[in-house]
C-alpha cells in the first residue's frame, strides 16, 4: 500500500527516495525479524517523514501515521 501511495502522489525526487528507502527498510526488518533497537530507528524515521509531509502531502501524512501505528502494534 505504501508503494501505491508513493506512486499516486506527486513528490519531489528526494522525498520519493526517502519514502522508498523507508518502505524497503520496513520490508527488510519484517523479513529478518529484527529486534527493538533496529525497529525503533525505522519508527523514528517514519515519524520524521510524517512531520515533513504534514503541510504539502496530507494524504501521505495520514498514511504514514497508519504505517507508524501498524509498526508499533507489531512491536516494530
Amino acid at each position: 500500500r505504501l508503494q501505491r501511495e508513493i506512486r499516486d502522489t506527486e513528490l519531489d525526487d528526494d522525498t520519493r527516495s526517502m519514502v522508498q528507502d523507508l518502505d524497503a527498510e520496513i520490508h527488510e526488518l519484517l523479513e529478518a525479524g529484527a529486534g527493538a533497537e533496529e525497529t525503533e530507528s525505522i519508527v523514528e524515521k517514519a515519524r520524521e517523514l510524517e512531520t515533513s509531509f504534514a503541510a504539502e502531502h496530507p494524504a501521505i501524512t495520514r498514511f504514514m501515521r497508519e504505517v507508524i501505528d501498524a509498526l508499533v502494534r507489531m512491536g516494530i
